[in-house]
Parts: C-alpha cells; sequence; structure tokens
C-alpha cells in the first residue's frame, strides 16, 4: 500500500522539521507526551532534527490515563535523553467540570467532558510555548486528520504538524525503524491498542474502524483516486466505506483552522498554502 521506504521517509520527516524550525529562526520545541505512538515518534524525530537538548516533553495525566501510558511516557524521554514535564490536569479537569455541570444543568455530554480534557492540554502546552519561546510541535497524524479525529483548539494546535501527512499504520513501521537503532520507544507503546484515554476503558477503534482497514480504504481514496463504489465491487464492506467517506466529508471544516504540515507525499489533506514542502 505504501510505496514510500520507511528510511526514506524517516528522513525526511527529520529534514522537514530541522528546515521549519531553521527558517523560523527557532530552536527549541515543545510536545504533549501521552505514551502512544503518535507523540513518541515525532519526539524521537524532534530529538534527531534539533538536538535533544531543544527538545521538551510534557505528561499531562488526567483522570482516565493509565499508569502504564504514563511510565512508558516517563521512558521514552529518558530513552531519548530529552527533558520532560509532569502536569496533571485532574484538578483543573474537575473544576471545569463544577462549572460546566452548572451552566449545562447536570447535562454535561460526553463528547463535551473528552474535548475539555484536550482543550486544558492544549492550553498548557501553549503557555508553555509563549513562555519559553519554543514551537509546539502538533502530534496528529493523516488518518485521524482525514476522519476529524482531533480536538480543534486542544490536540489540534500547534506550529507545525509532524505526522499530518503520515498514516497511522506508517506510524507504527516508523517507530519499528526507530527501534533499529536501539531500545528507544516502549514495546508497549508500540504494541498496546491506540487510545485517546478520554474516558474509562476509550480505544481508537470504539469511533473509527481498525486503522488495519481504514488506511488501505483512506489511500486507495485519497492517493490512488478510486470512488468509493470500485472499492466496494473490489470487497470493501459497503457501511465501512461510506462511513469513511462520510466522517471525512464531514470533518473538512477543520482544515482551515489546524497547523501546517510536513508534506512527504504528493497528496496531502491540505490545500497547498497549508504545506511545508521541504523534500
Amino acid at each position: 500500500m505504501f510505496n514510500t521506504n520507511i528510511d526514506i521517509l524517516y528522513g525526511n520527516l527529520v529534514k522537514g522539521l530541522s528546515l521549519f524550525f531553521h527558517n523560523q529562526g527557532k530552536e527549541r520545541a515543545v510536545l504533549g507526551l501521552s505514551g502512544g505512538i503518535d507523540s513518541a515518534v515525532v519526539m524521537a524525530i524532534a530529538a534527531e532534527a534539533l538536538g535533544k537538548e531543544n527538545v521538551h516533553g510534557i505528561l499531562m495525566p488526567s483522570p482516565f490515563s493509565t499508569v502504564h501510558s504514563v511510565t512508558d511516557a516517563v521512558e521514552l524521554a529518558a530513552n531519548l535523553g530529552v527533558k520532560h514535564s509532569i502536569v496533571p490536569i485532574e484538578a483543573i479537569y474537575n473544576r471545569y467540570m463544577k462549572e460546566l455541570d452548572q451552566l449545562f444543568n447536570g447535562d454535561v455530554k460526553g463528547i463535551t467532558s473528552e474535548n475539555l480534557q484536550a482543550r486544558i492540554r492544549g492550553n498548557i502546552l501553549m503557555a508553555y510555548s509563549n513562555n519559553s519561546g519554543a514551537l509546539l510541535l502538533n502530534t496528529s497524524n493523516k488518518s485521524e486528520l482525514a476522519m476529524g479525529y482531533g480536538t480543534l483548539y486542544g490536540d489540534l494546535c500547534g506550529a507545525i504538524m509532524v505526522l499530518g501527512d503520515v498514516y497511522k499504520l506508517q506510524a507504527y513501521n516508523i517507530a519499528h525503524y526507530i527501534n533499529c537503532r536501539g531500545k528507544i520507544i516502549p514495546e508497549s507503546t508500540i504494541t498496546k491498542e491506540p487510545s485517546a484515554e478520554l474516558r474509562d476503558n476509550q480505544k481508537d477503534s470504539d469511533s473509527l474502524p481498525e486503522y488495519s482497514i481504514l488506511d488501505p480504504i483512506l489511500h486507495a481514496l485519497l492517493e490512488e483516486g478510486k470512488k468509493p463504489e470500485e472499492l466496494i465491487e473490489n470487497g470493501a464492506e459497503r457501511i465501512i466505506v461510506e462511513r469513511i467517506v462520510r466522517l471525512n466529508k464531514n470533518s473538512e471544516f477543520k482544515a482551515a483552522q489546524i497547523p501546517p504540515v510536513i508534506q512527504v507525499t504528493d497528496f496531502p489533506l491540505l490545500p497547498k498554502n497549508k504545506c511545508i514542502k521541504y523534500i
């Protein structure tokens, strides 16, 4: 499905990020560390592109964060030699929820609670960026962006999207490539089921098709120019294809409000003025 060699893809991301910072006259970066695959890959790329001394990771555990996610994030930072901070958001989140409970007369919906956590984290990261001059690296990937699986003014904020033109399955491939040179990304980060951890026992597959199904369909639609009916005729389930098409269309409004991406394919999701191509 993906023609680009992982070593070339990784090298292009490192080069693109390095040149972006050089052109902006900046040296330092900050990113949120979740213990998940995307932030792990972005931190590794940033450490190589900018130097480990110029990267700072911030862990922001909520009441729904698992212990292994926190320990994985700490282990990753230690393996890379990158400084990190831990800023728990439970107290802030609980205060918000108390105020919102009064505002909405006890009817605070689940999506409101979930997006609130993402936006609290976004505020903390942007505050660090303002206070230090470090640019915020966004860690969302192409699969999530195509499905609208991200929170505006929360996890979609930042100066640049490092993986915005990289599918989720490719992020796993990059992680394996990084680990070929030594144990950098914890094995449990790679093997555990993807989750935003915004509610108890949440999994990405609660909201999206499994990435092993989603990514090939997205690639066929976005980069191979296939029509939905072609995919269905070739064996894809109609209900899944139609769901993917619907989610993609319904999320188009977010594209104008998110950071630019490092372009590594000829088919980025965003308009040309949102793509930074240095390769």
